[in-house]
């Protein structure tokens, strides 16, 4: 076994303690995954302290389960939170032993009723609907809160279940919450309503009661950057780093092609022609791919990363995490750090921070070098032409002769 560096006896317990079989094989595991010596001692200074601790306490291996983990956590560090990473620590080190059979099989709990209801509502989404699962679990995720926010882990009377509940509910989280999230939750609540009423949980369907949340079509416009201004935060982007030189890589396809967030997280090796200079973009709604061109530059800075930056793993994605496991997918958390952090070094106040900024953008700055709609709702992949009509309101030079005479206003 090649470890990067030689286990201290004094540090891991490796001589003695119930832990004693097992560093070393959690030691290889992390390293085989490509986590840093620096990162893999702090692990195993935890690994020590929990096997000291389970020796005074007389606990063998065999003993070691959730129950155990959370008592010795609380012996170490009292009543502040663990430091980040020391239950996953841990929680990666009893899969371990469990998978070489040492360790005590974790009991499962009876499921409270609120978890056994969103289960059966979740079954029919996917069975007899089928939603896609990302719909199902934004879904499942509105519906759970309201169970518990109206029940508890009690028992549950559906039939006591007043459509004023539902309502009371949607004004608390709308009050704290943005327009969209409100719009989900409404969609969510008249699903699982008609769900009940499916199955005769209740003798009416409330779904048609619940009001919708005021919103107009088409009542704001798109937020954008100019097309120099975008330039100028890509320019000022720096490559040195692998973690540069990914985060310039993704922003370049954000602001080259108008790919969504998903789609640029999702890319995968095999969906770049190299020779041909295409990119396949594999539909982030529905099914279905698209072929695009891709741009010399940003073919260039994928290149740069993956032959000066990428991690060698096991993932088939482009774009992968910069720090151990390396294989665990990218968050979109980390394509709105990258976004921020370009828009910041370049000293760019953006009305938003997400991916869609450069895609708003992309579709402005093609409408103002005279690209039509329809041209730019192929390039975006918009399925109806209503979702493009958007940017025609953000050609102001077009539409100021169609306004009408203001009484008044300035001549």
């Amino acid at each position: 076994m090649n470890l990067p560096f030689v286990i201290p006896k004094s540090l891991a317990g490796s001589h003695d303690g119930p832990l004693a079989a097992y560093v070393e094989s959690y030691a290889a595991l992390l390293h085989s995954r490509g986590y840093r010596p620096a990162t893999l001692r702090l692990h195993l200074q935890l690994i020590a302290r929990f096997n000291r601790w389970l020796a005074r306490t007389h606990r063998d291996a065999r003993d070691v389960d959730e129950r155990v983990m959370r008592c010795f956590l609380r012996s170490r560090f009292g009543s502040k939170p663990p430091p980040n990473g020391a239950p996953h620590v841990l929680r990666r080190l009893l899969e371990l032993m469990r998978a070489a059979g040492a360790a005590a099989v974790e009991k499962a709990l009876p499921p409270v009723p609120a978890e056994r209801l969103v289960e059966h509502y979740r079954r029919y989404l996917l069975a007899e609907l089928g939603l896609a699962p990302s719909t199902v679990t934004g879904y499942e995720w509105h519906v759970r809160k309201f169970l518990f926010r109206q029940y508890g882990n009690g028992k549950i009377c559906l039939r006591r279940c007043q459509l004023q509940d539902a309502i009371r509910f949607i004004r608390e989280v709308g009050s704290r919450s943005g327009l969209r999230h409100t719009q989900l939750l409404v969609a969510a609540l008249r699903s699982f309503f008609r769900f009940l009423f499916h199955r005769g949980e209740i003798d009416r369907d409330l779904a048609p009661a619940i009001p919708n949340v005021p919103h107009w079509t088409l009542a704001s416009l798109p937020k954008y950057l100019s097309a120099e201004t975008v330039e100028r935060v890509l320019s000022r982007c720096e490559r040195h780093t692998p973690l540069e030189r990914r985060n310039y890589a993704m922003l370049s396809l954000l602001a080259r092609l108008g790919l969504r967030g998903r789609e640029v997280l999702h890319l995968a090796l095999e969906d770049i022609d190299w020779e041909a200079s295409q990119i396949t973009i594999r539909a982030s709604k529905g099914p279905g791919w698209t072929r695009l061109p891709l741009p010399a530059d940003t073919a260039k800075a994928i290149a740069d990363y993956l032959h000066q930056g990428r991690p060698s793993c096991d993932s088939r994605r482009v774009f992968v995490r910069a720090r151990a496991p390396h294989s665990g997918g990218l968050t979109n958390s980390a394509l709105i750090f990258a976004v921020r952090t370009a828009l910041k070094r370049a000293g760019v106040s953006a009305p938003r921070m997400g991916a869609h900024l450069f895609r708003h953008s992309l579709a402005t700055s093609m409408l103002r070098q005279g690209c039509s709609l329809e041209e730019i709702g192929q390039l975006l992949r918009h399925r109806s032409p209503n979702t493009t009509m958007v940017y025609a309101k953000v050609d102001l030079n077009t539409l100021r002769p169609l306004a009408l005479p203001w009484p008044g206003g300035v001549r």
